[in-house]
């Protein structure tokens, strides 16, 4: 496993992130779940994200609990506050300095831990001042309860004006965590230039694009039983954009390019986004334990200028880069 520093921190954190949105607590069972996590350690993973809103907390308590006897100095563990959870009192969602310290209480509990490495802001609230929530934010790190601040979902716009008011305050930020892979590229004219000059990484959530990358969509055919496209319940709504033939058809052309590479489909999608020098790591996720050491074998990948051009020839006209995009209404639950 390759070790990437995060931001302009000295915080390395794996190449390839553990995530457990759409799984642990709902998708998959608990001694799974549990597997899952001691296969990402097996293959050295030491980074694991998560959020209170995932399974209304469930995702923290079971990922607390598969971490339970590990070396905590060992690993990176993140998560995110905004998004209500339990009954959705007046007060239970957004960044208001309520909020994130009652948050950031449960999140420790349910986690295990006495802190976590990286507090993020699950997304830009408009209503909370962010002199207050950038507050609260340094509050947190001076009690100890995180080391670091980061963000996801942030405009180019936000990134500056959150970044301004942590460094006035005496803390970090260091990072974002937007979607990103080959087919949604909206961070690239204007978040990606901010964060260089910040020094703010990327953590990228859905660099397979919900699946779509892995080729397992064909064009003409129906979904796969079992498959996120078919799940009402879980991530359809978020794979919807891509199943249009134009983008399955393409997709299929990418075979003979990770052939060449000797990489599947999957792998070859995230090699691409940790070629990007402002991505710090891709978050996967995984409802079985052999998919994790799949999904790893694209760290250290070094794709060469003439690989990203095939990719770029077969798929770019087909990629969203709209920077109005970012926090689109539909995407507000991930």
């Amino acid at each position: 496993m390759d070790f990437r520093y995060l931001g302009d921190s000295g915080l390395k954190i794996s190449e390839i992130t553990y995530g457990n949105w759409l799984t642990h607590g709902s998708q998959i069972e608990n001694d799974v779940a549990t597997d899952c996590v001691h296969a990402a350690l097996d293959v050295g993973i030491t980074t694991f994200d998560t959020a209170d809103v995932y399974a209304n907390t469930v995702a923290e308590q079971v990922l607390g609990d598969a971490l339970r006897g590990q070396r905590r100095e060992s690993l990176e563990i993140f998560t995110k506050v905004y998004f209500p959870t339990g009954p959705k009192g007046p007060n239970d969602t957004g960044l208001s300095r309520k909020h994130i310290m009652e948050s950031i209480n449960g999140s420790l509990e349910r986690l295990g831990t006495d802190y976590v490495d990286l507090y993020q802001a699950h997304r830009f609230d408009y209503e909370t001042p962010l002199e207050e929530t950038m507050q609260a934010f340094a509050d947190v790190v001076r009690s100890g309860k995180a080391l670091y601040i980061g963000v996801s979902e942030w405009t180019a716009d936000q990134l500056r004006a959150g970044h301004a008011l942590a460094k006035d305050l005496g803390f970090q930020l260091i990072s974002n965590q937007p979607q990103y892979n080959m087919l949604w590229r909206v961070i690239e004219p204007e978040v990606v230039p901010a964060s260089e000059e910040l020094g703010i990484s990327q953590i990228v959530w859905s660099p397979i694009a919900q699946g779509v990358l892995t080729g397992k969509y064909l064009p003409g055919k129906p979904f796969p039983e079992g498959s996120r496209a078919s799940d009402a319940d879980g991530g359809a709504r978020f794979i919807e954009r891509y199943l249009n033939e134009d983008i399955l058809e393409a997709v299929q052309k990418l075979k003979p390019i990770a052939e060449d590479h000797r990489l599947t489909l999957a792998q070859l999608a995230i090699a691409w986004v940790l070629q990007n020098p402002n991505v710090a790591s891709a978050l996967v996720g995984a409802s079985r334990p052999d998919q994790i050491a799949s999904n790893v074998a694209a760290a250290g990948v070094q794709l060469d200028s003439a690989a990203m051009e095939s990719i770029d020839a077969v798929v770019g006209h087909l990629a969203q880069d709209d920077p109005a995009l970012t926090t689109s209404p539909e995407e507000r639950l991930t």
